[in-house]
């Protein structure tokens, strides 16, 4: 409504008959010295392209899976490494400056297919994977023989995304079973174990596939969701909608008398629990965050805002 529009810089094509099915900039860590983007593809290639005064340039195509190569991300603490996962159940690390007919590891620890891989912006050396067996894997690159953590989130992990500045939080879309924040501060400061979920979004009523955290900053909570968490692993936080597409029907009704949503078959808390819990949050600080997600048949993005006590350290 503003008059934005997106326009078409520069394009390259993938191969012929091919789905471009993934792809991650070099510039995780806000480094713009050397702007790269690697993609995957339905013919199990991965593809890194080069982005120089407007023109991409192909610099580098191999066959990476047998089937299709769901995902391809780069390491952002060293982008001449990346990984991939594909239909054929196997996650791969590469080096560019060596042969891409070996890769540097082979992992087979998800037993499905891998289609989702973030490396952590904040932590060198932490990557998280996710796969259609519907559990999102915690490593260490410096040793890919064995996880340091693994949390069944109940649907294929589509999608992960590290939040932008909080380093232990990490986003999830899982298909079938919506999308949902994981807090991973025990897992990486402590090891093993699984990473409880403190926050769930299901008004979807499709497959859930994208999911992404913006990078603007929200200072002044929102009123309506200034509850806090009160244990990590008893209560889960249920996410307020900042914005819907045009095109969806909301039902009020799953709110309560605070703007909250209520998911079926959980009572609606009342005003004076909501005030008396708000009262005694005042001097916590609450983190803020606007995020997005879209699913497959019902053709709807959804943004979201999350209000959030982070748990005394």
């Amino acid at each position: 409504e503003g008059g934005r529009s997106l326009k078409v810089l520069c394009s390259s094509p993938v191969g012929a008959e091919r789905l471009a099915l993934s792809l991650d900039w070099s510039t995780g860590r806000l480094d713009s010295s050397d702007v790269r983007v690697v993609c995957s593809d339905s013919e199990g290639c991965v593809s890194v392209l080069s982005m120089d005064e407007g023109v991409l340039m192909v610099l580098s195509q191999w066959k990476a899976h047998d089937f299709e190569a769901w995902i391809a991300a780069f390491s952002y603490w060293d982008t001449r490494l990346l990984y991939s996962g594909g239909d054929d159940s196997k996650l791969k690390g590469w080096d560019l400056r060596m042969s891409s007919s070996s890769p540097a590891f082979i992992s087979r620890r998800h037993s499905m297919g891998v289609c989702s891989i973030h490396s952590n912006p904040h932590r060198e050396h932490i990557l998280a994977t996710g796969s259609y067996d519907e559990r999102v894997l915690l490593w260490d690159s410096r040793n890919m023989q064995q996880p340091l953590s693994e949390s069944p989130v109940g649907g294929g992990v589509w999608r992960l995304k590290w939040h932008p500045t909080q380093q232990h939080l990490l986003l999830a879309a899982c298909m079938h079973n919506d999308f949902h924040v994981l807090h991973c501060q025990q897992v990486l400061e402590a090891g093993g174990g699984s990473c409880p979920v403190v926050a769930s979004y299901i008004l979807h009523n499709s497959l859930a596939y994208g999911a992404d955290w913006s990078r603007l900053s929200l200072k002044d909570p929102s009123p309506s969701s200034a509850e806090p968490e009160e244990s990590l692993t008893e209560t889960t936080g249920h996410l307020q909608i900042q914005y819907e597409s045009p095109t969806a029907s909301f039902d009020t009704s799953l709110e309560d008398d605070a703007g909250r949503y209520i998911p079926e078959g959980i009572t609606a808390p009342s005003s004076s629990h909501h005030s008396a819990a708000t009262s005694d949050s005042e001097d916590t600080p609450l983190l803020s965050s606007l995020l997005a997600s879209c699913s497959f048949y019902d053709h709807m993005l959804h943004v979201w805002r999350w209000d959030w006590t982070p748990p005394a350290q």
